[in-house]
């Protein structure tokens, strides 16, 4: 998989994040997608030809391979970095919808300059209204994949340590054979580290929980004590901008019904019919 280009897809919602969701992105990348990119995968690289069992039997290391690791350390965390980024994609999706939105009104006002359109390009959306919401449901997902995966792991995998022999004697196994496992204290340490990050990031997803509801409070008390006059100013002029906008689009669609009534005007009977 290629980690820079998925990196760069969900770096787009850096702009619009709090700084802790920052921290979170930049934990994310460095300290798990760069680590098993560069390490670990190195390290589980031999971990099916490594694990070898005291016996000639056919059959048998692939099956107590197949019993002690159900599924690879590797995949199993691939597929919770994808899992855990993919809810910051909804933030995205939802600026985009933002900004069409915003190019659409700037055409029908008629000021859809290029320079006007690029701004848009560039505005960065604090995060309030609608926004708010998708951005605290990015983060709850978040928290239940890490969660999640982290309960999946320790079901699948028991404990932490990576055992250095395991015996086995499933079939076709002849009797109970002992199979040894490649780099276990390297593996060990690998998952420790992997497991603390994750743990980390719930950490940060749970602090950005707390930071956005904490501030949405102060400014819902703010509103309600009154807002300065500087505000109120600039909230009386952003709401003359939208009525501004809003008739025009009402203009725009009344025009051809009346252009249509000046064509074709009431015959004779029917301006009798009116007096």
């Amino acid at each position: 998989m290629n980690w820079a280009s998925f990196y760069a897809v969900i770096s787009g919602v850096n702009r619009h994040s709090t700084g802790i969701g920052r921290i979170w992105l930049s934990v994310l990348f460095i300290f798990r997608i760069l680590v098993l990119v560069v390490a670990a995968e190195s390290v589980w690289g031999d971990e099916k030809s490594g694990f070898t069992c005291n016996t000639q039997q056919p059959g048998c290391n692939s099956v107590c391979y197949d019993q002690f690791f159900p599924i690879s350390h590797i995949r199993l965390w691939a597929l919770q970095l994808i899992l855990v980024s993919t809810p910051a994609l909804l933030v995205a999706m939802h600026v985009a919808h933002r900004r069409h939105i915003d190019k659409k009104l700037l055409k029908m006002s008629g000021r859809g300059s290029p320079k006007d359109l690029e701004q848009i390009k560039t505005q960065k959306f604090k995060i309030t209204g609608a926004l708010w919401w998708t951005y605290m449901i990015s983060i709850i997902f978040r928290i239940i994949f890490e969660a999640a995966f982290t309960y999946i792991f320790y079901m699948i995998y028991p404990g932490y340590k990576m055992l250095r022999l395991v015996k086995c004697d499933s079939y076709p196994c002849p009797n109970t054979v002992d199979c040894f496992v490649s780099r276990p204290t390297e593996k060990t340490i690998f998952t420790i580290f992997m497991l603390a990050v994750s743990g980390v990031c719930i950490l940060l997803n749970f602090a950005e929980l707390v930071y956005l509801v904490a501030r949405a409070c102060a400014r819902h008390v703010r509103d309600s004590e009154g807002a300065p006059k500087g505000a109120w100013l600039s909230q009386k002029l952003s709401s003359y901008k939208q009525h501004e906008i809003n008739q025009l689009i009402a203009d725009h669609a009344f025009r051809p019904k009346l252009n249509s009534s000046r064509r074709n005007p009431p015959d004779k009977e029917e301006r009798c019919a009116a007096f």
